[in-house]
């Protein structure tokens, strides 16, 4: 698991479920791997790494050890992504609580907005191996 970057994510949030097949379709590389928060992977790596595992409001981005929370694992995922997305990885100099503040506004009212599934998404067999299991 600690070989390629994770992106852990709230699997039955449409929008999380969109993020994630948006990294998929630019993570050219396909270094990135994924695992829904509810999943037992998702649940070892937030225990692992000292998260709560019952706040699914979170992004969180595993990369190098290290844990990223929120709109900071965002835009480290950025640097992951072909074309011109790299390029917001600029936005870090943004104070973390302005860039926070905007990312909690959006988990917080993202249910409502996007809806939610009731399972975890099921990968196409192209992506399957991406996912930890």
């Amino acid at each position: 698991m600690n070989d390629h970057p994770v992106i852990l994510f709230d699997g039955v949030c449409n929008f999380c479920n969109s993020a994630v097949n948006f990294t998929i379709k630019r993570n050219a590389k396909a270094n990135i791997r994924f695992a829904p928060m509810q999943s037992d992977a998702g649940l070892k790596l937030l225990q692992q790494y000292h998260l709560p595992v019952e706040d699914m409001q979170s992004f969180i981005f595993i990369e190098n050890g290290v844990a990223y929370r929120q709109s900071t694992a965002g835009l480290k995922v950025c640097r992951h992504l072909g074309g011109l997305w790299p390029l917001c990885y600029g936005l870090i100099i943004v104070p973390k609580f302005i860039r926070d503040g905007i990312y909690n506004w959006i988990a917080k009212n993202r249910y409502k907005w996007f809806g939610v599934q009731q399972a975890c998404m099921i990968p196409t067999p192209e992506v399957s191996a991406r996912f930890l299991n």
